[in-house]
């Protein structure tokens, strides 16, 4: 795959997902294409060595399973990412009339997003309703095509102590501008019945997102072609597409490959598709049941398991270099990220540092190392939330990307091929683990 074709994969990937709920199934659409077969958590499994599958839960998480068709080394070998990402959901009851005759969608924040990026956007509306059929209560995606939001700015002439750092209330501040006066209340709602095709009086719930419409870019002036690609969400879609991509790329007949897409990283992880959910803990286990193998083979399988945290790191900003270490800084265009930090907020340790880095050596393939000053706090990611249900030695590491949380990022147009081919290199090498002593390169 070309830096070209890397970059535009990722693009498309990040039209096809406004929300989580976009993310899992645009992520089963892909595994359905390269033959993976859906197994329902509600029905039995059977898997046979060389099989490909996949599950969901909550319509918001996604695992999928490359079983080894020889399985001399029964182990599991793991990239995890997560598909959600800051933003703002309508309230239940999600309109507010006036002043005047305005109409205004009442919202809250799902996850620490830079507010103020929000302002003057044009803003869509999506996510999943719950709808009345008869005796039964379906589930059905929607997005808008196009704008039906904005949350408009104040003018500097009215605010001119905000206008260079402004504060905002976001119960104030921050509700979103819906109709002037051509709406009246009940139009939200009447607007999601009508994307998903029923009647308002049969839409009985939903999950629904402002999302943010501004086409996703590759951009630059060089020569050489874009140095940079423009997005919303690509914290953490980088990884979900980069990860993705190389799980399907890569081959490995003596381990059983896992993908995992987690919802709710954003919100802390502790729901029951995050990665602090039995989700993974049940899909290995139930693999390994499939497989004809027992309890202790797993216990076995999992101590020497490996798994590769994906979540995007901070590159060096331009204008602020002194916001970050000075030693353990990154840089776009110049490959992965490897994450580290004392107090495991990230999950590297030496062992899984040293274990990828083989990896990488071996393959050519560069890459880079983060870790926060030393005096401000760092966010965390899913890695070691997922060790509080599958203890894996785990590896933190993550595309370097500017402007984290905003509602508009940007990362390095050459590190999306960079990230895949990392990636590919650790799910095609077999890696055989004995304790935290060695970790043998097959």
């Amino acid at each position: 795959m070309t830096d070209n074709q890397a970059t535009q994969g990722l693009l498309d990937f990040v039209r096809a997902c406004p929300t989580m709920f976009h993310t899992a199934a645009a992520i089963g659409r892909r595994l359905e294409e390269a033959g993976f077969a859906y197994l329902p958590e509600g029905e039995a499994w059977h898997m046979e060595p060389g099989g490909r599958y996949y599950t969901s839960r909550n319509n918001s998480s996604v695992i999928a399973v490359k079983v080894g068709s020889e399985l001399d080394s029964y182990h599991f070998q793991l990239a995890a990412a997560h598909g959600d990402s800051p933003c703002f959901k309508v309230k239940a009851v999600p309109e507010l009339a006036g002043p005047g005759d305005y109409l205004r969608l009442d919202v809250e924040a799902y996850g620490g997003m830079i507010d103020h990026t929000w302002l003057d956007r044009p803003l869509g509306v999506a996510g999943r309703a719950l709808v009345r059929e008869g005796d039964r209560v379906e589930s059905r995606l929607f997005a808008t095509d196009r704008d039906v939001a904005i949350i408009p700015n104040v003018a500097i002439h009215l605010n001119r102590e905000g206008g260079r750092a402004p504060e905002l209330n976001r119960a104030v501040d921050l509700c979103a501008l819906f109709s002037a006066g051509d709406l009246e209340k009940g139009a939200f709602d009447a607007l999601v019945a009508a994307e998903v095709g029923v009647a308002p009086e049969r839409l009985l719930a939903r999950d629904a997102f402002l999302y943010n419409r501004q086409e996703p870019v590759a951009w630059g002036a060089s020569p050489e072609g874009p140095e940079f690609v423009s997005a919303p969400k690509l914290d953490d879609l980088g990884c979900a597409y980069v990860a993705l991509e190389a799980f399907l790329a890569a081959e490995n007949p003596h381990d059983v490959g896992v993908y995992a897409c987690f919802d709710n990283e954003e919100v802390g992880s502790n729901t029951k598709q995050g990665a602090m959910s039995t989700f993974l803990r049940d899909v290995l286990m139930r693999t390994n049941a499939a497989l004809g193998k027992t309890d202790e083979d797993y216990l076995r399988a999992v101590a020497g398991s490996m798994l590769v945290s994906c979540d995007n790191a901070h590159a060096c900003h331009p204008n602020h270099a002194e916001k970050h270490d000075e030693a353990n800084r990154c840089w776009l265009n110049r490959g992965l990220v490897i994450k580290e930090a004392a107090n495991q907020h990230y999950c590297t340790d030496a062992f899984s540092r040293a274990a990828l880095v083989a990896v990488l050596d071996d393959a050519g393939v560069p890459y880079q190392t983060f870790a926060n000053r030393s005096d401000m706090a760092g966010g965390g990611t899913l890695g070691n939330l997922s060790n509080t249900q599958v203890s894996l030695h785990g590896v933190d590491v993550g595309l370097p990307q500017l402007a984290m949380h905003s509602s508009f990022e940007t990362a390095g147009a050459r590190d999306v091929e960079l990230g895949i081919r990392a990636l590919s290199a650790f799910y095609a090498r077999d890696l055989r683990i004995t304790g935290a002593d060695s970790v043998t390169l097959a």
